[in-house]
């Protein structure tokens, strides 16, 4: 199962619309999972229409429609692994060992807010941060993340560096 890992997409606030790359891994993807700072529904409406599947959740920059709309935390599970995903973990100190304490049921969390990439592993916990396809902050490149899932087993775990927006 192909897995497209996204979050903070603060559309249309830090880009218009979603780079054209991620569309067509949206299209690739058999689950495309969000973690949270969609900002306006409607970027929640052209996933939902174009995904095969989306596991979202809302996140600090989300109002009254999306949070109505989208839990604080998603949990599901894919190719036999448990996953929950949230928006926010806190800091970045002893962030593996406090979500294995705070998730001792999941297998793999994702998670955004940051807009930092992290890949980390507690205890049987793999925790992920895809970035933002859209805002890249102090970050070098803006990112996303894909994933294969299958058989109880995450792997081919990348994340994708997108070029410089024109303009």
């Amino acid at each position: 199962m192909q897995l497209l890992i996204i979050a903070d997409t603060h559309l249309p606030k830090r880009a218009r619309a979603l780079p054209e790359r991620v569309w067509a891994e949206v299209d690739r993807a058999d689950v495309v999972i969000h973690a949270g700072d969609w900002v306006v529904p409607q970027a929640l409406d052209e996933l939902e229409q174009r995904a095969h599947r989306l596991v979202g959740v809302w996140g600090n920059n989300d109002g009254a429609e999306l949070r109505a709309r989208l839990p604080e935390v998603a949990r599901v599970e894919l190719g036999g692994l448990r996953f929950a995903v949230v928006h926010e973990t806190g800091p970045s100190t002893r962030r593996d060992q406090r979500m294995r304490a705070l998730y001792p049921d999941v297998d793999v969390l994702v998670f955004g807010h940051s807009h930092i990439p992290w890949d980390g592993e507690h205890d049987g916990l793999r925790v992920l941060n895809p970035g933002s396809p859209t805002d890249r902050r102090r970050q070098p490149h803006c990112t996303y993340l894909t994933a294969q899932v299958g058989g109880g087993v995450l792997s081919d775990v990348v994340l994708h560096r997108l070029p410089p927006r024109a303009g």
